[in-house]
């Protein structure tokens, strides 16, 4: 009889613990809940604590309250000057309505999927807008603002908010990113050339200016040598004639001792008569002939 007792009480015990664990449920302050009933949304527990629920016909989703992220994979984008470049672009999110979310996306991979492809087409529809200079300018806070906007709007009708979007990285397919490089490479060897035709240019004209100046200063210097040597010619003779004029004879006798130092030299052989005029001053200091 005791057995028997025994075994009803743990019975009833062992139910009650089944029904206690079906009827309760912890809500952590990271979490939001959301009670169902036959798959119906009955009611939303956003404060933390034990909660209670009808066993068996009632369960519970639960439902991240921290900031999340959704990161899709990334897309090739054709930019308005038709260049491409591959964009990866993430989105930080919180659900703020779980039974908004519920019936919207149903779960967090439909929602993941569906959200995902309008942040694309939102990256799209705005990166395809700009130029590729632009991505690497300001004008690119201006582009995640416009998409930012796009899914701020959107975001209420999946019981989410939106914090924050951003393009985190963007990149050139390899056929752009080769083609860039070649277009930038012949630039450069372009601008090389240039600058090099330039130099040679600057130099030709450098070496043109220093040559005319140089046989500009060289004339200008034969110039005043000659008109110098003419001057000093001129005084020389004026100073000869006025020094020989005061005494005749001593000139005779010193043009005499240049014409002889002129003459005679080594070998020099001359046939003159003893009495004539070249030799005068042989006979006679003073040139004159002496009478027998």
């Amino acid at each position: 009889m005791n057995r028997a007792i025994l075994a009803i009480v743990g019975a009833v015990v062992v139910v009650l613990g089944i029904v206690a664990s079906s009827s309760l449920f912890t809500v952590h302050q990271t979490q939001t809940a959301l009670v169902l009933q036959f798959g119906n949304p009955i009611r939303v527990e956003i404060e933390p604590g034990l909660k209670f629920k009808l066993p068996f016909i009632q369960n519970v989703t639960f439902y991240d309250r921290r900031i999340l992220d959704l990161d899709p994979p990334a897309q090739e984008i054709i930019l308005n000057d038709q260049k491409r470049i591959n964009v990866d672009s993430f989105v930080r999110y919180k659900i703020v309505d779980p039974l908004e979310f519920l019936k919207t996306a149903q779960t967090d991979t439909n929602f993941r999927q569906i959200f995902g492809g309008r942040l694309n087409a939102a990256v799209r529809s705005e990166v395809g807008k700009v130029l590729l200079a632009d991505m690497l300018s300001n004008k690119r806070d201006e582009v995640m603002q416009r998409i930012t906007k796009q899914l701020k709007l959107q975001a209420p009708q999946f019981g989410i908010e939106v914090i924050d979007v951003r393009i985190g990285r963007t990149d050139l397919p390899e056929t752009t990113s080769q083609s860039v490089y070649n277009r930038m490479r012949s630039q450069r060897i372009a601008e090389a050339a240039k600058l090099r035709a330039q130099g040679a240019e600057l130099k030709a004209k450098t070496q043109a200016e220093a040559d005319r100046d140089r046989t500009i200063l060289l004339a200008d210097a034969q110039k005043i040598s000659q008109i110098l040597m003419g001057e000093g010619e001129g005084a020389k003779t004026t100073i000869l004639n006025d020094a020989f004029g005061k005494d005749i004879e001593f000139f005779e006798f010193y043009r005499s001792m240049e014409a002889y130092e002129e003459a005679f030299g080594e070998g020099t052989t001359m046939v003159l008569t003893p009495d004539s005029d070249f030799f005068k001053f042989f006979g006679s200091i003073s040139g004159k002939k002496s009478e027998n």
